[in-house]
């Protein structure tokens, strides 16, 4: 299906957000689906996209008989990309979990407070490495409004591990066909790329941490990494189960960053049991 796009005002300007709606109760025409049915949002990585999410959204959702709402962040994919004098601050994954997802979800009438569809259900959020992170922050602040949240390979704090693996990210950008295979994805690789990587790769981020903010969330929470993780070790997703009573972990062998590519079926049967179990939705 082709993507759709809609506009929400954020940093002081109209920031336009390409979306697409996917899995059980979603019609063939253009925003086309079930309100009423349980909805998934899904969250992607620090160079993720719509699109390089690929069919795992679909797959998932099918599975889980839910809907699903996949977009690119500012800066990414379709959606307006970054300014070019706009350099992200160490508060940019807070940005985006409390003032973009938000105005996003109100823009697609899917949050519960705010919908105008009378039983509009909670969403659950679906976010995979700084867009679990986002998802994380989001759950520490509006935790109420959602089912529940599931997280592959997650940011808590910054690993010596990640800094070793982005930088050798940023070589690869330089010297290899890296920007060409983003370009696929992303109107303006270089909006992307250098947004994130800059960020990750300035000296005071290396204090960033969310492990106290996050003690704050209530609703279900699934956080999944790779046993081969080559950006984060496991003390992230154990440290979330230290800070947040009731977390189920899962962690994968045979499995680098990205789960959802490296152990997609295994991912989907355990994200399918964990959202049913919570909605007593045993379909």
């Amino acid at each position: 299906m082709t993507p759709e796009f809609v506009t929400i005002d954020w940093a002081g300007r109209p920031v336009s957000i390409e979306h697409q709606w996917v899995g059980a109760g979603v019609g063939a025409g253009v925003g086309t689906h079930d309100p009423q049915r349980p909805l998934i949002v899904f969250l992607h990585e620090g160079l993720g996209s719509l699109s390089m999410w690929r069919d795992f959204p679909e797959r998932l959702c099918q599975a889980a008989n839910c809907r699903g709402l996949v977009y690119s962040r500012p800066g990414y994919g379709r959606s307006t990309p970054r300014a070019a004098n706009e350099a992200w601050g160490l508060d940019f994954m807070h940005r985006q979990a409390h003032e973009v997802l938000p105005a996003l979800l109100d823009a697609l009438n899917v949050r519960p407070d705010t919908s105008t569809v009378l039983n509009t259900p909670k969403p659950w959020l679906f976010g995979h490495s700084d867009g679990g992170s986002i998802a994380l922050l989001h759950a520490a602040r509006y935790g109420a409004q959602l089912a529940g949240v599931i997280v592959l390979a997650p940011h808590i704090l910054v690993e010596d591990l990640s800094v070793a693996s982005i930088k050798n990210t940023r070589q690869a950008y330089l010297a290899t066909d890296l920007r060409a295979k983003l370009a696929r994805h992303h109107d303006e690789p270089d909006s992307a790329f250098w947004g994130w990587n800059n960020i990750w790769l300035h000296p005071p981020f290396k204090q960033w941490t969310i492990e106290q903010e996050i003690s704050t969330i209530t609703c279900p929470l699934l956080a999944v990494q790779g046993l081969d993780d080559e950006y984060g070790t496991l003390a992230q997703i154990r440290g979330i189960g230290q800070r947040v009573p009731g977390t189920e972990l899962l962690e994968l062998a045979h499995c680098g960053h990205s789960p959802q590519r490296d152990q997609a079926d295994a991912l989907i049967a355990a994200a399918t049991n964990f959202i049913q179990r919570q909605t007593g939705d045993s379909a």
